[in-house]
């Protein structure tokens, strides 16, 4: 689906006028980033959505806290797919699981000297461990696609 037509179906919920409203916007702009535009044709109905300018930042930055930062608004965290390539051996399991555990217990680490120090976890302090349960994940699901495509079998 194009970022248009995922505005166009999102804006339909609460009507366009609405959307418009509620943005602060005129209509007509809002009505543009629901069509169709191509960066190569200027002449071109729609108009560069804020969907599109998202993703321009995210290709210029690289920065998964862009997509993460989203996704936590929208009640959810951003897991990036593994890049496991088939035939490129993977570390030895031990090892790579070990590193796992090793990361279990410095995100466990970070939540008890949060809460040591005062009784609570502030919303730095939260944050870090976010940080750190992300990157564990990202990891933990490297190792199951690596598992899945039979990257630990004996040769």
């Amino acid at each position: 689906m194009k970022s248009w037509e995922v505005l166009r179906e999102a804006a339909e919920k609460v009507g366009i006028k609405g959307l418009a409203a509620r943005l602060n916007l005129s209509t007509a702009l809002v009505y543009k980033w629901c069509q169709e535009s191509t960066h190569d044709d200027p002449g071109a109905s729609g108009a560069l959505n804020p969907l599109d300018r998202l993703k321009e930042i995210y290709l210029a930055t690289r920065d998964d806290r862009l997509i993460n930062w989203l996704c936590h608004v929208a009640g959810g965290t951003f897991v990036k797919n593994p890049q496991v390539r088939p035939g490129a051996r993977e570390e030895q399991m031990l090892a790579t699981t070990q590193r796992m555990v090793a990361d279990f217990g410095h995100m466990l680490s970070a939540v008890s000297r949060s809460i040591e120090n005062d009784g609570q976890i502030t919303a730095e302090e939260a944050d870090h461990i976010r940080q750190t349960w992300e990157s564990l994940k990202g990891k933990a699901e490297t190792f199951v696609a690596a598992c899945e495509k039979g990257m630990y079998k004996r040769k």
